[in-house]
């Protein structure tokens, strides 16, 4: 077994702000706001070296991945809400239920190699896509626990959703 993760979530997933941002978030207005405050998560976590989120005070657990650009080469930078196993991190290709899947999941599928920030800490990481429909149902009931969001997520779009293990 590898090393565990570090698990770095603040606020709670039982206050009264986050039981509404749940329900919201699950709205298409609310996935739209979310996906506007995106670019805003992202540079608050990365001035914080992946400790604090705008979606913290809502418990919400996220992480910074960043990939290798499948075209240009380049890194590529995204806040992604993530499940935690320990010894690895998965994440979920929702893109807010959209038709098309998350840049960021081809690039995993063209370079598996990847960094993770989380809890002050830069970890590299390989990405594996999560094959086994048994394996991938126990992992989103795990995401439909942190947020009633990805149910609504799964059910806007035809498109499987793809699922990431992330080890390092």
């Amino acid at each position: 077994m590898s090393e565990q993760f570090p698990d770095r979530i603040w606020g709670s997933r039982t206050n009264l702000l986050s039981r509404l941002a749940s329900p919201f978030a699950a709205t298409t207005f609310g996935s739209l706001v979310i996906r506007k405050l995106t670019p805003l998560d992202r540079r608050v976590l990365e001035r914080t070296n992946g400790k604090y989120t705008v979606l913290g005070p809502i418990g919400a657990p996220v992480v910074l991945l960043t990939t290798v650009g499948r075209k240009s080469g380049q890194p590529r930078t995204s806040p992604l809400l993530y499940v935690h196993g320990g010894d690895v991190l998965y994440v979920i290709g929702s893109n807010f239920g959209q038709a098309k899947h998350p840049a960021w999941t081809g690039n995993l599928l063209a370079t598996p190699a990847a960094e993770v920030t989380i809890a002050g800490q830069r970890i590299p990481v390989t990405a594996t896509l999560v094959e086994d429909e048994e394996r991938k149902r126990e992992i989103f009931a795990r995401f439909e626990e942190t947020t009633e969001a990805y149910t609504a997520y799964k059910n806007r779009t035809t498109r499987d959703l793809r699922i990431f293990a992330l080890t390092r």
